[in-house]
């Protein structure tokens, strides 16, 4: 399935607009198709539209809340955090895998077989103790209710946020986990066989790094859209 990322503009009805690329995101996240670079471009196609969810909370329409609404709001601004803490978690995650990876190729350069086998086993560690960041990660929608259609986004937001960070922890394990395409094997003699492995690993670095850099900028939009929340609700 093709993934196309577009730009979001803020139409008459901002609301459906962001609904709907929020629809797109998710079945890119849900596709059998999806790889470490198109997940790359989706962390930054869903920094984007956290911006645009901001630009609809801070719309003149959306000024007045009841109190149910914002008592659904307050529950918001809780989840929010834990989504920031899942997220910064991630991240740090990514920048961890790539250091392993940079070691691992230096390892391969020295032919030492038995730091390459302590290093996978270091990457396949971090990755299963990464997955366990979504024990406890909120991913179900909390609210459908047409009249409060900003939580009804931020919370489909959110659960496409921890689908997209769970799935890219599972495509990083399947880069080395694979048969087909793996980079390590037993066949450590053969100079080209290295260098193949090598080249493969500097791909999985940039790869990392961009998603690093993703989650990143993510993060920073999540942060930006807890202030305007703590802002709606200050007033």
């Amino acid at each position: 399935m093709a993934c196309h990322q577009r730009s979001i503009s803020m139409p008459s009805r901002p609301h459906s607009k962001v609904e709907g690329e929020l629809n797109i995101l998710e079945a890119c996240t849900s596709s059998p198709s999806m790889t470490i670079e198109t997940t790359s471009d989706s962390l930054r196609r869903l920094a984007d539209i956290y911006n645009s969810i901001e630009e609809v909370m801070c719309l003149p329409s959306n000024q007045a809340w009841s109190s149910q609404q914002r008592k659904m709001l307050d529950g918001e601004m809780e989840r929010s955090l834990e989504l920031l803490d899942l997220c910064n978690a991630v991240h740090e995650d990514f920048a961890e895998l790539k250091a392993i990876v940079q070691d691992l190729q230096a390892s391969l350069r020295k032919g030492d077989d038995a730091a390459v086998q302590a290093k996978i086993q270091s990457y396949f560690r971090l990755v299963k103790k990464a997955k366990k960041h979504f024990k406890k990660a909120a991913k179900k929608v909390t609210s459908d209710k047409e009249d409060c259609r900003v939580v009804k986004l931020l919370s489909e937001a959110r659960e496409v946020t921890t689908s997209l960070l769970e799935s890219t922890l599972q495509l990083l394990a399947k880069q080395i986990a694979m048969p087909k395409l793996s980079i390590v094997s037993k066949a450590f003699q053969k100079k080209n066989s290295v260098v193949c492995k090598e080249e493969q690993l500097q791909v999985l670095e940039c790869n990392i790094r961009d998603l690093e850099d993703g989650a990143g900028l993510l993060f920073r939009r999540l942060v930006q859209s807890r202030v305007t929340l703590l802002n709606i609700l200050s007033l």
